[in-house]
């Protein structure tokens, strides 16, 4: 059989829908799971989602790409320890009540040391994670690119920032298919522009979670809860 190269949409801490992929994609040691970020905020389980991940790494090559979202968390970590943290509330309400509260904290009562309930090990996961990933024929970002620049030159901004809804961008000098995630398609449909495929099918809003077969074209679905996306539905 054949290694694969399959690309995972955002997460958002649905660990369930995760676990149901992964249960149904069957990762072999030869293949090449990218995971295009936004693995914490919004959904309920950002813990389980990273614990998922640690342990897929054992599976087969795993290449995780880091989300906006994991940059604003990592950010916010390195204000803690200088004894800042300016913008805590802020990314609390982009979701990271969630993210701290599957680590433990309480409802409503967050605050600057909730973030020391993160295990070592998860942060280490996350401030491994990488700019883009890029193939013979693929380049994977989480959120865009600059079309005319090469990827050890791109903008990180842009890579895990900025919107498809503000411009699509043209195909990639390279001439390489790029594989994206950021934009929710709230649709709950994969978004086929031919020199670009957007994967990020809102899973936590009522989507789903999304992989994706980048050289077969072979797409799998699953709900938060796990439930796979039935063949009526596409």
């Amino acid at each position: 059989m054949r290694p694969r190269t399959i690309a995972i949409g955002d997460v958002h801490g649905c660990a369930l829908a995760l676990q149901a992929l992964l249960a149904t994609i069957r990762p072999r040691p030869d293949d090449v799971i990218v995971t295009l970020g936004d693995y914490v905020s919004r959904g309920p389980d950002s813990r389980g989602v990273v614990d998922r991940l640690i342990e897929l790494e054992r599976r087969c090559t795993l290449v995780p790409i880091l989300g906006n979202h994991e940059e604003m968390l990592l950010e916010l970590l390195e204000q803690a320890d200088s004894g800042r943290c300016p913008f805590l509330v802020d990314w609390l309400e982009m979701g990271g009540y969630a993210t701290l509260e599957s680590y433990g904290a309480r409802r409503g009562s967050i605050v600057k040391d909730d973030l020391a309930r993160i295990p070592p090990q998860h942060l280490a996961f996350l401030r491994q994670c990488r700019d883009y990933h890029e193939t013979e024929t693929h380049i994977f970002v989480h959120a865009q690119y600059e079309p005319e620049m090469v990827m050890d030159e791109q903008p990180t901004d842009v890579l895990r920032w900025d919107s498809l809804r503000d411009g699509i961008p043209g195909r990639h000098v390279s001439g390489k298919r790029a594989i994206v995630g950021h934009t929710s398609q709230k649709s709950g449909e994969v978004l086929n522009l031919g020199h670009l495929v957007c994967i990020d099918t809102y899973c936590y809003g009522g989507g789903w979670l999304t992989a994706l077969d980048v050289d077969a074209d072979e797409l799998w679905q699953v709900n938060r809860r796990g439930e796979p996306r039935r063949p009526r539905e596409s």
